[in-house]
């Protein structure tokens, strides 16, 4: 009955944003709504990772962007630190409901286009859902394992037929997304499960698995550039390029991956992804994860060799040069040198001399590479379990209006173009430094999700 009700309230809005093209014939394609409780005062949309529109939000928080000749196919959209997929059509007028606090499961859509789009959204929550299942499904051997996934796929086959049984008008392109947000989430766990079947029943190597466990390889492409952002196929995608890198005879790696393992993964994405867009993004992450997991300056060179050697982007190959310049500065056992700071007052400080005899961990960070939200919970955790640890955020390229809201306001600070501290930011990445009372570099490039970092941490008392 509630969600009855919303979908009339949504209709109600369509008709105010609308209606005043209604005596003329509307090719246009429509998306806007409302946010409750938002956190900032725009939506952005997003085809594949470019921005299309930014659409503000008025005095009553609704929205309306007016797309002309857009293209059939899957889009997102932005709002404060959250995201969400939405697939368009021409002539849609997708009006959405949602409520920051409870940002996925708030999420109603109403008008044309709005059913294909709820059943994304409830295939996303029922993923999210199968996470706690999944838990315990990794414990089973590999023939009752895959027995369970067995029937779950039928589930959404099942589902997808009801779908397209009630829903005949629907394009070929939204069924194979449909299909793709269904079943792919399960073939991705399937992938994944050698590593954590082993993780959850604590073995130290993998099961023999045989051959038709992956059957859904034969029906499954690898190559798909317009689903390539996609979160349920990339996902996929990434799990099937590790799993099939394991099989090679690497032993299971938690903590760091070594360099021969980094150089067979991506020989793997060399072997499997024939486009070149997505074989050079899926090179980048890999090579720059990778070497981010390890929390330490030094680099493995035959995985960033082999990475140089198979992209064909000069773009991402000059940014992972650039990368690899920075960790060569400010490493372990050197004394920090000094740069200025600004506070989000616009006060200007000496790095030096806020740090001065304290253990400190320096997190410069970007968001195009990791989120205040995610910021937010690490250091809180981290500052909790270690009292004893100055724990300072530093935006790069940053103003007085970057302010993380959970993060004490006394600790957050940005660099301006002239601040010394560029001379090892080149790359504009995420990094942290950790020093001791001395001012004495103990890591010189520590990763905020890296377990190497509570050792380091530690040995700082």
């Amino acid at each position: 009955m509630i969600k009855k009700l919303l979908h009339i309230i949504l209709l109600i809005i369509i008709t105010a944003f609308v209606g005043c093209d209604s005596n003329s014939k509307n090719t246009a394609t429509y998306f806007g709504g409302k946010i409750i409780n938002p956190k900032s005062k725009y939506v952005v949309l997003f085809s594949m990772e470019k921005v299309i529109d930014t659409l503000y939000l008025g005095n009553d928080n609704r929205f309306l962007g007016k797309l002309e000749n857009a293209n059939e196919g899957l889009y997102y959209f932005a709002h404060g630190n959250e995201n969400q997929f939405i697939y368009l059509e021409p002539q849609d007028s997708l009006m959405l409901r949602l409520n920051t606090w409870d940002f996925d499961e708030s999420i109603v859509y109403a008008g044309k286009g709005a059913e294909r789009n709820n059943i994304l959204i409830d295939c996303f929550l029922q993923e999210e859902k199968d996470n706690k299942m999944f838990h315990k499904l990794n414990q089973l051997k590999p023939d009752a394992f895959i027995k369970k996934t067995d029937s779950l796929l039928a589930l959404k086959d099942k589902t997808y037929e009801e779908y397209a049984k009630h829903h005949p008008s629907e394009t070929t392109g939204f069924n194979h997304v449909l299909k793709v947000a269904l079943t792919y989430p399960i073939f991705s766990r399937i992938e994944k499960y050698p590593i954590e079947h082993l993780k959850y029943n604590n073995k130290k190597d993998f099961d023999k698995i045989n051959k038709s466990f992956y059957k859904h390889r034969s029906s499954v492409s690898v190559n798909n550039d317009s689903l390539m952002y996609y979160q349920p196929y990339s996902k996929y995608i990434r799990n099937f390029l590790y799993n099939s890198t394991y099989s090679l005879g690497h032993k299971p790696m938690t903590n760091e991956y070594s360099s021969a393992f980094t150089v067979d993964l991506l020989k793997t994405i060399d072997r499997n992804i024939t486009s070149d867009a997505s074989k050079n993004a899926f090179l980048k992450q890999t090579v720059i994860s990778h070497f981010y997991k390890k929390s330490s300056c030094n680099a493995n060179k035959n995985a960033f060799d082999t990475y140089f050697n198979l992209s064909t982007s000069t773009k991402d190959k000059d940014h992972v040069r650039l990368l690899l310049l920075d960790s060569k500065a400010l490493q372990k056992g050197q004394e920090l040198v000094d740069f200025t700071v600004t506070d989000l007052t616009n006060a200007t400080y000496s790095i030096k001399k806020l740090i001065k005899n304290k253990n400190t961990f320096l997190l410069f960070w970007n968001p195009e590479n990791t989120t205040p939200m995610y910021i937010s919970s690490r250091i809180n955790y981290l500052s909790k379990k270690f009292p004893d640890v100055k724990f300072i955020q530093i935006k790069i390229d940053g103003s007085a209006e970057d302010r993380i809201e959970q993060l004490d306001i006394k600790n957050q600070f940005f660099i301006t173009a002239d601040s010394e501290a560029n001379n090892f930011l080149t790359s504009k990445m995420t990094r942290s430094i950790i020093m001791n009372k001395e001012g004495i570099i103990t890591n010189g490039f520590a990763s905020i999700s890296s377990k190497k970092l509570y050792s380091d941490l530690k040995n700082l008392k």
